[in-house]
C-alpha cells in the first residue's frame, strides 16, 4: 500500500523539500494534517505521490496526485489539494480546504448515461458519509467530454471522458486539524469507483459501480 510524502511547495506551505517535512514556522494544525496525509494507508490499486502545490490560493498549500494503476495502465488519476489559511475564510466557512480533481476514460455507451453525473457526484458524497466524515460547503462540477479522431488520428476509436471538480470544507478536529488521512480514503474510493473498481465495502446496494475499463487513461 502506498503512502503519501510530503514535498515542498514554493514557499506555499512551507514544506521541506529536501526532508519531506513542513517547516517549524508552519502552524501547529497545517502540519498534523499533512502528517496525516503523507502516513494515510491506501488501497494497494493506488499509486500516489507529492506534487507542487497551488500558491496564491491560501497562506498553506499541500498537493497529491494519485493514479489508479491496473498492471500499466493508468484507469483514472487525480489531484487532491489540501489548503489552510489561519485567519479563516468566508467561502471555506473553516480554516481549511479540500480540493480535487478526478478523471477517467469511460466507454462511450456509459458516457451516454444522462445520470452519470448525479452518479458521480454521488459517489464523492457516498464515499465521504460513509466514513462519518463533514463536507461543508461543498461544490463542484461534473463534466463529459467525447473526442473523435480525423486525418492521421482516423485509426483512434472515439474517447470519452469523465471530469470531476469539487470542494469541501473538511470539519476541524480538538486540535484544529481535520480528519485528512479519512479523507484521503474516501477521495481515493472516488476515484477507483470512476476507474470501474469495485467498492471496499462490498454488498453496498446504494453504490453504483462503472464497468471495468479495458485500456489505458488517455492523455
Amino acid at each position: 500500500m502506498a503512502a503519501a510524502q510530503g514535498q515542498r511547495s514554493d514557499g506555499a506551505g512551507e514544506m521541506d523539500g529536501s526532508e519531506g517535512k513542513v517547516a517549524d514556522s508552519a502552524p501547529p494544525p497545517f502540519r498534523a494534517a499533512v502528517d496525516a496525509l503523507r502516513g494515510a494507508r491506501l488501497r494497494p490499486e493506488i499509486e500516489i505521490d507529492p506534487t507542487r502545490a497551488p500558491q496564491r490560493l491560501a497562506p498553506y498549500a499541500y498537493a497529491l496526485e494519485a493514479a489508479v494503476v491496473e498492471g500499466e495502465d493508468d484507469l483514472a488519476d487525480g489531484r487532491l489539494v489540501l489548503l489552510h489559511d489561519p485567519a479563516g475564510h468566508d467561502a471555506w466557512q473553516g480554516t481549511f480546504r479540500l480540493v480535487t480533481l478526478v478523471r477517467a476514460e469511460l466507454e462511450p455507451e456509459m458516457a451516454a448515461d444522462p445520470l452519470l453525473p448525479e452518479v458521480c457526484w454521488s459517489w464523492l458524497t457516498g464515499a465521504l458519509q460513509s466514513r462519518g466524515l463533514s463536507a461543508g460547503e461543498a461544490s463542484g462540477t461534473v463534466t463529459r467530454a467525447g473526442s473523435h479522431y480525423f486525418g492521421g488520428l482516423a485509426e483512434r476509436p472515439p474517447a470519452s471522458q469523465i471530469e470531476i471538480r469539487a470542494s469541501w470544507t473538511p470539519r476541524e478536529g480538538p486540535g484544529g486539524a481535520p480528519d485528512t488521512a479519512t479523507h484521503l480514503a474516501a477521495w481515493c474510493e472516488l476515484l477507483c469507483q470512476v476507474a470501474g473498481l469495485p467498492p471496499v465495502t462490498p454488498g453496498d446496494g446504494s453504490v453504483v459501480s462503472l464497468p471495468q475499463r479495458r485500456g489505458p487513461l488517455s492523455r
